[in-house]
């Protein structure tokens, strides 16, 4: 669907036509079209994407239907035949209809045992409406979901295949799972021949992640094998309806390289060895502004949920609670529990203290009569109290399965529920913050990015390191995943852990040369010549702790904050240019040049740079779509009303 994007951009259909959005123009200057004409005037149909000598085309977003994610990771399939075990195996995903669509029933019993034996419906196979499956292997050379073959997509030991479907009735949608072999001296055309199937019903999608081992049947009917599959469930985000005004899903402002993130705001406060420790206590409001007061662009945080469902800052999923007050504190007095089994009001009036406090029985902070410095700020509250000119970095603190087979945090909530709660705030007290979502999972990733297009995401990986417990999924294993993964999801980028950086910095390369947005994190980064060194690379930001004293900026302010009053520097010239113009209509005096300053002046800093900013081509960014902006009757946007035309993050 093209629309103008510079009028109002609801999408306008009949009552009770559901309207899915697969793929989107997103060029940096939008399309316009008029009915009856064509773009070029040439009579040629316009090519999807390809306007304005650019092509860009992105996925859509979820509106009414759902998407399932089958996952195969980790030689999920298991054929017990051996003379299966050196063939290439295709594997074809379809989604099932359960429920039939005919009104003509059987109504006597011949008629039932008619059907019953009836070969024509014995094999038939209704596909739903609007169901639509793609699949994407994470070591092609093309890691991109792609419609599957007539025979599936070809799978070999070690792969990662991911499909995904989308569908409107997810509770009467069954998967059947094809397999396919060709013969030994297969002529070139031949096609390959049945070997088995599975079923995934959907009770076996029991919640909206999982995992599950299905039987592979062969066409006689017999056991062959087995499937194991990981699954995720993918749904629409509630009470919110995205739209074609702004989408910073995949653009960056490639001027944008080196930035400093002040990690949980000035810096990690727990650690074994105090020296190295931030003196503002983490991931609250005073850390986070002191980050911001000495020049953070981006200040990095921890979003978990509260038992009442309330998203709030903090970075380690247990806390310790004292079960009495004691002048000295004995690690068996205390009481450790998961931040998600307390309410906010007990996060905020019990006596809490970090983990690491407890194991150490030596309390750091002593700050309660200190309202900035308390633990468990609200996301709602960082938001609304922090420069809005500073950029965050919003990590989704979500548990991961680690190799062992066990898990961080066993998840009792759903997780679109979760992310759905956390989206919300975030989409309703956001503003023009610059904003951007990471985590280690990457399935949390995929939600966000399929749930909303307005904020981008970037995939959070660990790398090898023997500094943490290694994760199980192989996403996150190697920067060459992440950036395969990040890819086929069309995230942003990644952030990944310097410690595989200094290993071999060409992996640096690997992502920037993909056109991904790349950060790093980890605790080689709390060094001025580290972070040197890595912004040498190329990387677009560094997450490190006490930007107080590692920053080598000589002016203590975020980049949005300095471009921001620069645009609005060159908005006011421009209108004390236009004034002077001789092709104006009407000799401009003192006054009308005052008018126009008083305008721009009663402008926000980030509304009068996305003005400015929508007057320039942005050579090799992503996207630019209007967004309020006024246009007069000759097609002319107002330059002297409160306008936001286009956003850079």
């Amino acid at each position: 669907m093209w629309i103008n994007p510079t009028k109002e951009m609801d999408i306008s259909v009949e009552p009770g036509v559901q309207v899915m959005v697969r793929r989107w123009e997103t060029n940096l200057n939008a399309r316009r079209i008029r009915a009856g004409t064509h773009q070029d005037g040439s009579g040629e149909p316009d090519v999807f994407g390809d306007f304005d000598n650019s092509t860009r085309v992105d996925s859509g977003w979820l509106t009414q239907e759902s998407v399932v994610q089958l996952k195969m990771f980790n030689n999920p399939l298991t054929l017990w035949r051996p003379k299966y075990s050196t063939r290439t195996v295709y594997i074809k995903v379809t989604p099932v209809n359960l429920t039939r669509q005919t009104s003509d029933k059987p109504t006597t019993m011949a008629e039932v045992l008619e059907e019953s034996l009836s070969t024509d419906t014995q094999d038939q196979v209704e596909p739903p409406k609007y169901a639509h499956t793609v699949v994407a292997s994470l070591i092609s050379t093309s890691s991109h979901f792609e419609p599957q073959g007539q025979f599936g997509k070809e799978y070999n030991p070690n792969d990662m295949l991911m499909f995904e479907t989308s569908v409107l009735d997810l509770k009467n949608i069954a998967f059947l799972i094809d397999l396919y072999i060709y013969r030994t001296h297969a002529s070139s055309g031949d096609p390959p021949y049945h070997v088995g199937f599975s079923y995934l019903l959907p009770s076996a999608l029991k919640s909206s992640e999982g995992h599950t081992v299905l039987p592979v049947t062969s066409v006689k009917h017999r056991p062959i094998g087995q499937i194991e599959l990981n699954y995720v469930v993918i749904k629409p985000l509630p009470n919110f309806q995205c739209d074609m005004r702004v989408s910073y899903a995949r653009h960056w402002n490639k001027r944008r390289q080196g930035l400093d993130v002040g990690h949980r705001g000035l810096g990690t406060s727990f650690k074994d060895e105090t020296k190295n420790c931030s003196e503002v206590r983490e991931n609250t409001i005073a850390s986070l502004k002191t980050a911001a007061s000495h020049g953070a662009d981006f200040v990095e945080f921890d979003v978990q949920l509260s038992k009442d469902l309330v998203p709030v800052i903090y970075h380690d999923f247990h806390v310790c609670m004292a079960m009495k007050r004691k002048k000295e504190l004995v690690y068996a007095d205390m009481l450790e529990l998961p931040v998600k089994e307390l309410t906010l009001e007990q996060l905020h009036f019990l006596k809490i203290y970090h983990v690491l406090e407890g194991k150490t029985k030596n309390p750091r902070f002593f700050d309660e009569d200190l309202e900035e410095h308390q633990p468990f700020p609200t996301l709602q509250q960082v938001l609304e109290v922090i420069d809005p000119h500073v950029g965050f970095n919003v990590e989704i603190k979500w548990s991961n399965q680690l190799i062992d087979g066990s898990q961080e945090l066993e998840n009792s909530l759903d997780i679109n529920l979760y992310l759905d709660t956390i989206l919300d705030v975030l989409l309703r007290y956001g503003g023009e913050r610059r904003i951007i979502f990471s985590c280690f999972n990457a399935d949390a990733c995929r939600l966000i990015r399929l749930k909303q297009n307005k904020y981008p995401v970037m995939f959070l990986t660990q790398g090898q390191t023997a500094k943490y417990p290694n994760y199980s999924d192989p996403r996150c294993q190697t920067i060459e995943a992440a950036v395969q993964f990040a890819l086929c999801t069309e995230l942003l980028g990644v952030n990944v852990h310097t410690e595989d950086l200094l290993r071999d910095n060409s992996q640096a390369r690997l992502a920037i040369e993909a056109g991904l947005v790349i950060f790093c994190w980890g605790d080689d980064n709390n060094d001025p010549a580290t972070i040197k060194h890595l912004k040498e690379l190329g990387l677009h930001a560094v997450i490190y702790d006490k930007i107080d004293q590692y920053s080598n900026k000589e002016v203590k302010e975020s980049i949005f904050l300095v471009e921001a009053r620069e645009s609005q520097r060159q908005l006011l010239l421009l209108a004390a240019a236009n004034a002077e113009s001789p092709s104006s209509s009407q000799p401009k005096t003192s006054e009308d040049v005052e008018k126009a300053r008083q305008c721009f002046l009663g402008m926000s800093t980030a509304a009068s740079h996305e003005s400015l900013d929508s007057r320039s081509s942005d050579q090799g960014t992503a996207l630019l779509q209007p967004m309020g902006s006024s246009i007069d009757k000759r097609g002319i946007p107002c330059t002297c009303k409160k306008t936001i035309k286009k956003r850079t993050i």
